[in-house]
């Protein structure tokens, strides 16, 4: 003892402690009070001379942008209506030429941004010629004309006018030219840095009969449209396709898609690829009509969607919103970008939900899903699917991860509901895994299907993770361009096909049988089939 205490460096014989122990606490406290100072004084600093001015310099840069782009948006009005902005002729060829070239600086510049902002790390093939679409009728003659279910009976007939006046009137009737029933609605307009869009009218038309044909005609000009109404009962079938763009292989996949009769199209977001670029809205609309005016068009929002842009504050979604508006408020949704609606007479219950919307526990989408599955009575309603943009499940290298958050914050909302199938795209490829909870394999949790292969600008990805944590819960997996078909035969069966693009046909490439959440546990299930892939 005696000697460990001699050797003790810290404390003398008599328990006192050393002088030059005693200096070196002292000056490590002094260093601490020393550093909490300089941290302080730093937090000052970068308040006074970073935090403030970049407050200021972009207070300034609004009102600066304000003060510039509001005179040329002011010509762009003036000149479109075919007057003067001047009043002289010089004075306004001048002021043109400003304005066009404000027009164009602003409009690449935002590209590029919106470009650098959504760069991704997976290197994809050289992306697919855009398809444009010509709109070449008169200024009141309807454009982008499209379709979507509103409550048991009602259709929303949706389109785009050039002339900002014309009305928001549909006729209709069973037989061609021959309208029995009208009915009224109303526009809207919106803009985007120097883009105005035309007239968007929305009408709500009916009660209509299931399962019938309507020819209908929009604003009392241009073309006779018709459509088939969805079901009342059972089967029905679902067209299911993600990031469609207007691409070549857009045009392939829509062409295969009618190739077939189908009741209902599903679509889980990025669907012009507009990307500020808002003529490319007005062009996809054109390019879809075919299908979209003919056959209920469902569809959410993805990353795609968004569009907002920094400092100049445009509000997300303004054209989505605009354009394609859903039945948020007869599902009791706060927002167009998440709602439900029923098929089939109830017997499909079909929840569309938003990747980019808030989804934590206590967000309104969380309540609002609580609240929408509640209400689900399973033994009225037997099929539950949900769609979302950004997939839970993904072994593709392609945006790994990004659907984590709202995994973790939702799944078990939808496993406690008994979910049967939920679809998601944002992935470019195609992708089936089996029936899953929290990461394990699950005969009570939903199938998980990626389907964003629809034939979007930035090209296919194409590697998948061989030793990914979930390879072993992926049943089907391949990257090539297609559409999926679920149709829901009876209560308790339905069957899934995914159709890959391949030369003149849809071929099937993946098929597997569901069997209902809630069926009864002795009806057996047919075996899964798998054409091709990895």
């Amino acid at each position: 003892m005696e000697a460990a205490a001699a050797s003790s460096p810290v404390r003398r014989r008599d328990g006192t402690r050393k002088p030059h122990v005693i200096f070196v606490i002292r000056a490590l406290l002094l260093m601490c009070k020393i550093a909490r100072v300089v941290a302080a004084l730093i937090r000052v600093l970068y308040h006074v001379a970073v935090a403030v001015p970049v407050k200021s310099l972009l207070g300034a840069v609004k009102v600066a942008f304000s003060l510039v782009n509001g005179p040329c948006l002011r010509y762009m009005d003036q000149a479109a209506l075919g007057r003067s902005y001047t009043g002289t002729f010089f004075g306004d060829l001048l002021a043109g030429a400003m304005a066009h070239s404000w027009r164009l600086l602003v409009q690449g510049l935002t590209s590029l941004m919106f470009l650098c902002a959504h760069a991704d790390e997976y290197v994809r093939p050289p992306p697919s010629p855009l398809v444009l679409v010509a709109h070449d009728k008169p200024a009141s003659h309807p454009q982008q004309v499209h379709i979507s279910v509103v409550g048991e009976n009602n259709m929303r007939i949706s389109w785009v006018t050039d002339d900002r006046s014309a009305p928001s009137v549909v006729e209709y009737g069973k037989s061609p030219g021959k309208y029995t029933a009208s009915a009224t609605g109303g526009r809207t307009t919106y803009r985007y840095f120097f883009y105005k869009s035309g007239a968007i009218h929305h009408v709500t038309i009916g009660p209509l009969e299931p399962s019938t044909a309507y020819y209908y005609r929009c604003g009392k000009a241009g073309d006779e449209f018709g459509l088939r109404t969805p079901p009342a009962a059972l089967p029905i079938e679902f067209v299911v396709v993600g990031d469609l763009g207007q691409t070549g292989w857009t045009a392939s996949t829509l062409s295969h898609i009618g190739g077939a009769d189908y009741d209902m199209l599903l679509l889980p977001g990025d669907l012009s690829y507009a990307d500020t670029r808002q003529p490319l809205w007005d062009s996809w609309g054109r390019l879809v009509q075919p299908q979209a005016s003919a056959r209920p068009w469902m569809v959410t929002e993805g990353n795609h969607e968004v569009e907002a842009l920094p400092v100049v504050e445009f509000a997300p979604f303004a054209a989505y919103n605009a354009r394609w508006r859903m039945p948020h408020e007869e599902s009791s949704s706060p927002s167009n970008l998440y709602y439900s609606f029923d098929a089939a007479g109830g017997a499909a219950h079909v929840a569309m939900l938003g990747s980019y919307a808030g989804f934590e526990e206590g967000s309104e989408q969380y309540r609002w899903l609580e609240r929408d599955l509640a209400r689900v009575d399973r033994r009225r309603t037997p099929w539950l699917v949900v769609l979302l943009h950004a997939p839970w499940y993904n072994t593709n290298q392609a945006h790994q991860g990004e659907g984590e958050r709202m995994r973790r914050a939702m799944e078990h909302l939808l496993y406690d509901a008994r979910v049967d199938v939920v679809f998601a795209g944002h992935v470019h490829a195609y992708e089936r895994f089996t029936r899953i909870y929290d990461n394990e394999a699950d005969n009570r949790g939903p199938m998980y299907i990626t389907i964003g292969d629809g034939g979007n600008r930035e090209g296919l990805a194409l590697k998948f993770i061989k030793n990914h944590k979930s390879a072993h819960l992926s049943v089907f997996r391949e990257a090539s361009f297609g559409h999926g078909r679920l149709r829901i035969l009876n209560e308790m069966s339905a069957v899934w096909t995914w159709h890959r693009n391949h030369d003149e046909h849809a071929t099937v490439g993946d098929e597997v049988w569901l069997e209902s959440l809630t069926a009864k546990p002795s009806i057996a299930t047919p075996a899964a089939r798998h054409v091709g892939g990895l």
